[in-house]
């Protein structure tokens, strides 16, 4: 069982998106904001939020996020001795098995039998085994809402060389490896889509990855930084793209066996048992995460796992540092960096992108940039350092809108 310390708010299941949205759809759209700036807290002020959401792959707000998931399947971890044979006398399948070594984990796949509901196999099988850990296989879809990112930041244009020795993980979309901002860049690129799916779309993944360690004339934040990038969503054989739990471990097992600095995680959702474990286990093992805050414009919904108290949560502002108009509020948020208009690159050209999965890589690449080149460090001394080089915005101290503040400091090698 993870203790409640370990976390801030729970729910009870969890779907995450990409935390964003794309200011330009070429698809279908509906307008989600006029763009009038309006007033959340004393001192502090909504930016304008022009955004538009293509219909199937941008979700701004899920009605009920915790029945967004796989039919006829359920994720599972903490499995007891003997647990496969077990499994097969009650009628379920197992649909993959996977050792999570780099999590101290394994995890099951199960297929439910049929005429049995999600929620009646998740009962029936926490109360046969009730030492297991067991979830929805949950749906990830992707949610998207100018000037280059470092620019948005107020830093010049980095050397090639910034970076170097700086090993950073991003878990998004793909990412398009061949676009000018990227190509030559020293970008690891995998895809855990599941058997008989294709790979996900690469819009959202290939403007974080940009950021991220693009060519210096793209902006990029750590050019000379190796970027192991893991996509989490997949195209499936009906044509629907998405994501799911089992994709999210997989990914998060990947970069914790290469040990990088710090991880971005531009994606929002509510909380889920299995993935929680997942990060508990991460952090222990001394992994740096760092999440995009969510975009859903709401006080009552943290989003996970930014809201989980060892990832840090980031939210967005514009260039007048007003708070991004969709941007979630809570006491989970740590820090504000630019995130409305940022200029970045898509599969076959560029975008003005909006959201909080633009303002996370920032403070992802200065907490890897500051283990890198600034010795040791984790989640609580890195979010103290942050804290006392930010610039406090609306309520003096610590609040629910911007965290400590805008973080006001440089990469080493800027």
């Amino acid at each position: 069982m993870v203790s409640g310390n370990l976390y801030r708010r729970a729910a009870v299941c969890a779907v995450v998106v990409l935390a964003t949205v794309p200011a330009i759809a070429q698809a279908k759209i509906s307008i989600l904001d006029s763009g009038k700036a309006t007033t959340v807290t004393p001192g502090a002020g909504r930016a304008p939020g022009l955004q538009a959401i293509p219909d199937h792959l941008f979700h701004s707000d899920p009605a009920d996020p915790a029945n967004q998931f796989e039919d006829g399947e359920l994720l599972l971890s903490n499995a007891p001795p003997g647990f496969a044979g077990l499994i097969g006398g009650l009628g379920y399948r197992i649909i993959e098995q996977t050792d999570l070594g780099g999590l101290g984990l394994s995890m099951f796949v199960l297929g439910i039998p049929s005429g049995k509901s999600v929620p009646e196999a998740m009962r029936e099988l926490s109360g046969r085994f009730p030492a297991a850990v067991i979830d929805a296989n949950h749906i990830f879809e992707a949610q998207a809402r100018g000037t280059h990112a470092r620019g948005a930041m107020g830093w010049r244009n980095a050397k090639a060389s910034c970076g170097r020795g700086v090993r950073l993980g991003m878990i998004d979309s793909g990412v398009d490896t061949s676009h000018a901002a990227l190509k030559g860049q020293n970008v690891d690129f995998r895809s855990f889509h599941a058997s008989g799916s294709r790979p996900g779309p690469q819009l959202h993944g290939t403007a974080v990855a940009a950021m991220l360690v693009g060519k210096p004339r793209w902006g990029g934040l750590l050019p000379g930084a190796e970027l192991l990038a893991a996509s989490m969503f997949e195209t499936r054989k009906d044509g629907k793209k998405s994501g799911t739990g089992r994709a999210l471990l997989k990914s998060l097992n990947w970069l914790a066996q290469a040990k990088v600095h710090a991880v971005n995680l531009s994606v929002a959702g509510t909380d889920n048992k299995v993935l929680r474990l997942a990060f508990v286990k991460a952090q222990q093992r001394g992994m740096v995460l760092v999440a995009a805050a969510g975009n859903w414009g709401r006080a009552d919904k943290p989003a996970y796992p930014a809201a989980y108290s060892d990832v840090v949560a980031v939210t967005a502002v514009n260039g007048k540092r007003l708070i991004y108009s969709h941007a979630n509020t809570g006491s989970y948020i740590d820090f504000a960096a630019p995130g409305v208009d940022i200029f970045t690159a898509i599969p076959g050209g560029t975008r003005v992108m909006s959201g909080t999965s633009f303002a996370s890589p920032y403070i992802a690449a200065l907490m890897a940039s500051e283990i890198a080149f600034g010795g040791r460090g984790n989640t609580a001394t890195l979010r103290k350092a942050l804290g006392r080089n930010s610039v406090d915005l609306g309520k003096p101290g610590k609040d629910t809108v911007f965290g400590y503040g805008f973080v006001d400091i440089k990469p080493k090698c800027s």
